[in-house]
């Protein structure tokens, strides 16, 4: 995931840069105030800085997100070489040619100019850029990881205070579900597995959603039991293609991350068309799960799942996941579309 920088701290940042550099070559290099706000300083050492703020973006939005940011440390450090190269070019153009062309002087000498003396003596001169951009990419990187690690934290306190908000003595709750059950079985076979099917779905809800991670074979398993439920509801007449392929056995998920998606199915789905049939499809492909859900809207509502749900959902994968899952919506006239692509742990 990109870090979401604005953009105007670079600039305040060298601002600042460029400010200590007239500071210290007064206060430390003791250098003559005439000299220092002379033109010609002024020229070659925006253009030096100049420089170091391009390789430094350079840095910071490409081989920093290309790697430091997957942690492919190795190809981050050959990279090195090639921003300093980059540098040598650019200053050059800047103080050698563009200030050259202005005030006619060039700022290194003529041996010095020549190609492999310039190169060489630039990579020392252009490793500040390199530095620089590496050290405030982390320290962003780290304060983001801090602030969604926060978030989640939020989110989970306050999920869970939902949760027992929502509970009214789930023990007696279950006791109550058993001995409607023990009740029916002689009578209403049916009726007794039902309540059964029930029961375990709340016993998932109140025992499991709360882990960070639970086992795939529990979570399919309670989409089963809540398409289940579905179907009495709809008293067996519901349009919808359900299936699940794969092999699966001690894999793990996030918890919670099918459920979402089947809710919102039922919840705004038209499923009582059979021209119109709902689709949720569940793949076990290698190391990774795919859930597919299609539906024509009730009404033509114009779903397009941006609520709170979807938001703590979607902020809980990108904290397990990171850029390793794929999640899409496609809302077109009025039906729905939604595919999730996550890895699985075993």
């Amino acid at each position: 995931m990109k870090l979401k920088i604005p953009f105007y701290y670079h600039i305040l940042l060298f601002l600042g840069l460029f400010i200590t550099f007239y500071l210290w070559d007064i206060g430390v290099s003791n250098r003559k105030l005439e000299s220092v706000f002379s033109i010609m300083y002024f020229f070659f050492n925006s253009g030096f800085l100049l420089s170091i703020f391009i390789v430094y973006l350079l840095n910071f939005y490409t081989f920093c997100d290309w790697f430091l940011n997957k942690k492919r440390m190795l190809w981050y450090f050959l990279s090195i070489p090639v921003s300093l190269l980059i540098f040598a070019g650019v200053r050059y153009f800047l103080q050698e040619v563009v200030v050259f062309e202005i005030t006619g002087i060039h700022n290194y000498g003529e041996e010095t100019r020549k190609l492999g003396y310039y190169i060489r003596d630039n990579f020392f001169f252009g490793l500040p850029s390199v530095i620089l951009s590496a050290l405030n990419y982390l320290f962003w990187q780290f304060q983001d990881a801090n602030k969604q690690n926060q978030e989640l934290l939020l989110e989970n306190k306050k999920a869970q205070l939902q949760m027992l908000k929502s509970q009214v003595s789930p023990h007696f709750l279950f006791n109550t579900l058993n001995s409607f059950y023990s009740q029916l079985i002689l009578r209403d076979d049916k009726m007794a597995s039902d309540i059964l099917v029930l029961s375990d779905l709340l016993r998932y809800v109140i025992t499991e959603t709360e882990k960070d991670e639970v086992l795939l074979s529990n979570e399919i398993q309670f989409v089963q039991n809540y398409i289940h439920l579905q179907q009495k509801r709809f008293e067996d007449q519901l349009c919808l293609d359900f299936e699940i392929e794969g092999n699966y056995a001690n894999e793990k998920i996030l918890s919670s991350a099918l459920i979402h998606f089947i809710e919102n199915v039922f919840k705004h789905a038209k499923l009582n068309n059979p021209d119109e049939k709902a689709i949720i499809s569940i793949k076990i492909k290698g190391n990774f799960l795919e859930l597919l859900t299609f539906n024509y809207n009730v009404g033509g509502e114009n779903y397009s799942s941006t609520g709170i749900g979807f938001e703590n959902l979607t902020k809980r994968l990108e904290y397990t996941y990171k850029d390793q899952f794929v999640l899409e919506k496609i809302a077109e006239n009025n039906t729905f579309k939604t595919y999730l692509k996550i890895p699985l742990k075993k």
